[in-house]
C-alpha cells in the first residue's frame, strides 16, 4: 500500500469523488458543504453582521455562529433555533459555523469560552435572542428607510420584511442594514408568540453527518500533514529513564523521533508508521512511583477513612444525635469504581507551529483554556494562537481538561517540525491515558422514626476532588471543599430534617476529571440507593416514601407521578421475573425521574424498558432533550452495568471496548421519555439524565431479587458476590 493510499480519508470512501471544502475567516471554522460553490470558489459576501451570533449575506445566507462545541448534544440545531426564532426565520433555513477563540463567547459568568455544565443554552438563551431581535429590527428599519415608511407599519414573515403588497428579502435589504446604528433595545417575542422555540426541528447537522462531509478532528487533513504518535507511561507516576530508537527510525515512513513532556513522539508520513515506529521503540520506563498503586489498596485506605469523621461540607439539624435516637438505622457502603470517558472518536488534535503562531485544529469543549494553555508551552501571545473548532466524536468531559493535556501535547509536538502535524491517540491510549471519573467510597447512616419517615442522614465520602486543580477552584470551592465531592447528596430534594455530609479528599497518583453529570454521578446513586433502604426500613414503598419526602416540591412531584404513570409502576402486570424500580434526581437545574423495568436470572440482569420523565424549564427543542435523555440513560447504563476502570502497579488494566464494554444496540432497552413542562427557570438536558439510571436499576433488582447493590459496576457486584 502506498503512502497515498494510507491517507485516503474514511470520508472520502464515503463520498466518493466528493470534495470536502473548509474555510476559515478571522479564526472562525465553517463547517464543510457549507460554503458556496461558484466559479471563483469564494464563499458569499457577508454585507450584515450585527454582533458576533449573526450574519446575513446579500444572496439571503442567514448564517448563525456558536461558540459552543457540537460533540452530539444538539447544540449545533438548539442555539440556531432560538436565534432564527426571534430573527422570524425557519431555522431549517439557517447555517452554522462554530466560533474560534472568541471573547464575545464567552461563559456570561464565568470569563471563559467552553462547553460543558449543561450550560450550552442556559448561557447563551439571551445573547441569541437579542441578536435575532436585533437583526430583525435593523432589517425592519432598512425595508422603512428603502420604502419611505414608518418601521411600525412593517412585519416579517420568515426571512422577509413585509408591509402587505411589497416584499423584501433579508438578503436584499442586508448592505442598507449594515449601515444603519445598532438599536440600543430591542423587544423580544412573548413565548406565546414563538413559531418555532418549544417545537421540536430536525437536526441541522443530520444531513453533513450522514454524507460524511462533517468535519471531525480524525478528518483533518492539511496539504504537507504528518502523523505522530506518543509512547507514553504505561503506569501512573512512570517516568522515561533512557530510550533507543534506532528501530524505529528505520521503519519506513518515520520522519523524526523527539522527546516531549507527555513521552516520546514519533512523527511520520501517516498513521500506520507513527505506530509501527512508536511500537519499535525501546524505552526504560521507571515505574518506582505507582508500583503500589492498585484498586485494592485504595479500597483498603478508603474504606478506613471511611469510618473517620471527615470535613463538614454540610450540616443541618443534629444527624449524630438523630441517628442514635433512630427507631431504626443502617450503616451500609457504596463503592463507584474509576470511569473512563470512552469517547466514540479517540482524542486528537493538528496544530501547525511557526516561529510567531500556532494553528490548530481540534474538537475539544474548551477554546479558551486550550488557547491560553498552548500560548504559555509555546512562549507565544494568546492572541497568537487560532484555534478551529471541528465536530466531537464524543466528550462527555474528557475534552475539557483542566491542562488541555491532548491540546498542548499536539503543539508541543508540531513545535520546530514545520508541517502541521496530526497527533493521534489509540483507544488504548485513551482508555490508558487518565483523566477518569474519580474513584469513590460512600458510607451513609441513617435512621428513621416510629412511622418509617426518615429522620436522620449522614454521609461520608472519600475519593480525589475534581475541581481542586482546575481553573474553577478559587471561583467555587468554599472553605477548600470542592462542591462537586457532595453535590446532590448535601443538596438532596428529599426531605431529611437531620442531613449532614463529610468529605475526606484524597491526593493519588491518578489523574480524575469531570464525567457526565460530575460529582451527581457518583451522589445520585448514593441518595436514591439510601433512600430505597430507607423504604425497606420502615416497610414502606420507595414511591409512597418518595412522595412523602417531597411534600411541598410540586415540580419534583410532577415529575415524579409522570415517570410512575407512564411506567405503569404499581399497577401493569409484569412478565414473570420482572421489577420496577424509581429514582429521582435533580441536577443543572433539571429534575428527572427514571423507572427502570428488569429481569434477574443468577448473574445476569437484563434491563427491558426505562420510562424518564424530565423537567428543564423550557424545552427549546423537545426532541433534542428526547435525545439527550435518552443518551444519559444509555450512557448511564453502560456504566452501572459495565464500567470500571482497576490498576495493579499503577497499570489501568482496561484498554479497550473487550475490557471496557459498552452498551450494545441488543442490550439497549425500550426508552420512553417525557417532559414536563413547567414555568421553572431553564436547566440543562446533557447531564441530569445519568444519574438516576443506576439507582433505578440497582432498585429494580432488588425489587426482582432480593440483590441489594451497593458497589458497581453491577456485573462486578454480583459476579462477586459482594452485593
Amino acid at each position: 500500500m502506498s503512502g497515498t493510499d494510507v491517507n485516503a480519508g474514511r470520508r472520502h470512501f464515503l463520498i466518493g469523488a466528493g470534495v470536502i471544502a473548509a474555510g476559515t475567516a478571522a479564526g472562525i471554522y465553517v463547517v464543510p458543504g457549507l460554503l458556496r460553490d461558484d466559479a471563483t470558489g469564494a464563499g458569499p459576501s457577508v454585507d450584515f453582521k450585527p454582533g458576533a451570533y449573526l450574519r446575513i449575506s446579500s444572496d439571503d445566507t442567514v448564517t448563525v455562529i456558536i461558540g459552543k462545541s457540537e460533540m452530539g448534544q444538539g447544540v449545533h440545531t438548539g442555539l440556531p433555533m432560538i436565534a432564527a426564532e426571534e430573527l422570524d426565520l425557519n431555522p431549517q433555513r439557517v447555517r452554522v459555523e462554530f466560533a474560534g477563540i472568541d471573547a464575545a463567547f464567552n461563559h456570561p459568568f464565568m470569563g471563559l469560552q467552553f462547553t460543558g455544565g449543561s450550560m450550552s443554552t442556559l448561557s447563551t438563551y439571551e445573547p441569541l435572542r437579542q441578536a435575532g431581535a436585533t437583526a430583525r429590527a435593523m432589517l425592519i428599519a432598512a425595508a422603512a428607510q428603502q420604502w419611505n415608511v414608518e418601521p411600525a407599519t412593517l412585519r416579517t414573515e420568515d426571512g422577509v420584511v413585509t408591509d402587505g403588497r411589497r416584499r423584501a428579502t433579508y438578503g436584499s435589504l442586508a448592505a442598507i442594514a449594515a449601515t444603519l446604528p445598532m438599536p440600543g433595545k430591542v423587544a423580544l417575542k412573548p413565548r406565546s408568540e414563538f413559531k418555532y422555540l418549544g417545537r421540536s426541528q430536525k437536526r441541522l447537522d443530520n444531513l453533513e453527518k450522514v454524507t460524511g462531509r462533517a468535519q471531525f478532528g480524525l478528518d483533518v487533513d492539511l496539504p504537507d500533514m504528518l502523523t505522530a504518535m506518543v509512547a507514553r507511561p504505561p503506569a501512573f507516576g512512570a517516568t522515561v529513564r533512557s530510550f533507543d530508537d534506532t528501530a524505529a527510525r528505520a521503519i519506513p515512513g518515520v520522519v523524526e523521533i523527539r522527546k516531549v513532556p507527555s513521552g516520546i513522539a514519533v512523527i511520520a508520513q501517516h498513521t500506520w508508521a507513527a505506530k509501527r515506529g512508536r511500537d519499535a521503540l525501546v524505552i526504560d520506563w521507571d515505574l518506582s512511583a505507582g508500583a503500589d498503586l492498585s484498586t485494592r489498596a485504595l479500597r483498603k485506605q478508603w474504606r478506613e477513612l471511611a469510618q473517620k469523621p471527615g470535613r463538614v461540607a454540610h450540616d443541618a439539624g443534629d444527624a449524630v444525635k438523630a441517628l442514635k435516637a433512630a427507631s431504626k438505622s443502617f450503616d451500609v457502603e457504596y463503592e463507584l469504581p474509576y470511569l473512563a470517558h470512552a469517547c466514540m472518536e479517540p482524542l486528537n488534535c493538528v496544530a501547525q507551529v511557526t516561529a510567531d503562531r500556532c494553528e490548530l485544529w481540534v474538537g475539544t469543549q474548551n477554546q479558551s483554556q486550550d488557547g491560553l494553555l498552548v500560548a504559555k508551552a509555546l512562549g507565544l501571545a494568546p492572541e497568537q494562537v487560532v484555534l478551529h473548532t471541528t465536530f466531537l466524536g464524543g466528550g462527555f468531559g474528557r475534552r475539557a481538561s483542566h491542562s488541555s493535556d491532548f491540546v498542548v501535547e499536539a503543539a508541543l509536538v508540531a513545535q520546530g517540525v514545520g508541517k502541521p502535524v496530526k497527533t493521534v491517540w489509540t483507544r488504548e491510549d485513551d482508555m490508558h491515558g487518565g483523566y477518569y471519573r474519580p474513584y469513590s467510597i460512600n458510607r451513609v447512616r441513617a435512621g428513621i422514626d416510629a412511622s418509617g419517615m426518615p429522620v436522620a442522614y449522614l454521609h461520608t465520602s472519600v475519593g480525589k476532588p475534581v475541581l481542586a486543580q482546575t481553573i474553577f477552584a478559587s471561583m467555587v470551592m468554599k472553605d477548600g471543599i470542592d462542591p462537586t465531592s457532595h453535590e446532590g447528596s448535601s443538596d438532596m430534594p428529599y426531605a431529611i430534617p437531620n442531613l449532614r455530609v463529610e468529605v475526606h479528599a484524597t491526593n493519588e497518583l491518578v489523574p480524575i476529571l469531570w464525567w457526565r453529570s460530575v460529582g451527581h454521578s457518583i451522589n445520585g446513586f448514593v441518595a436514591n440507593s439510601a433512600i430505597d433502604e430507607l423504604a425497606a426500613l420502615g416497610g414502606r414503598d420507595p414511591v409512597a416514601l418518595r412522595r412523602a419526602m417531597l411534600a411541598g416540591k410540586p415540580r419534583h412531584l410532577a415529575v415524579l407521578e409522570k415517570a410512575v404513570a407512564e411506567s405503569g409502576y404499581g399497577v401493569k402486570g409484569l412478565p414473570p421475573g420482572h421489577a420496577q424500580g424509581v429514582a429521582l434526581h435533580e441536577s443543572f437545574g433539571s429534575i428527572v425521574a427514571q423507572v427502570a423495568e428488569v429481569s434477574v436470572q443468577g448473574s445476569d440482569v437484563r434491563v427491558h424498558r426505562v420510562t424518564c420523565a424530565v423537567d428543564c424549564g423550557f424545552a427549546v427543542n423537545p426532541d433534542q432533550v428526547v435525545a439527550q435523555m435518552q443518551s444519559g440513560i444509555a450512557y448511564g447504563l453502560t456504566a452501572a452495568l459495565y464500567g470500571e476502570i482497576t490498576f495493579e502497579g499503577g497499570r489501568p488494566q482496561q484498554g479497550n471496548f473487550d475490557t471496557y464494554p459498552l452498551l450494545r444496540l441488543a442490550d439497549t432497552p425500550a426508552i420512553d421519555v417525557f417532559i414536563v413542562n413547567s414555568d421553572g427557570p431553564m436547566g440543562g438536558a446533557g447531564e441530569p439524565g445519568t444519574p438516576p439510571i443506576a439507582p433505578a436499576v440497582c432498585a429494580a433488582i432488588y425489587a426482582a431479587s432480593g440483590q441489594r447493590i451497593r458497589r458497581l459496576p453491577i456485573s462486578a457486584a454480583l459476579a462477586a458476590g459482594s452485593a
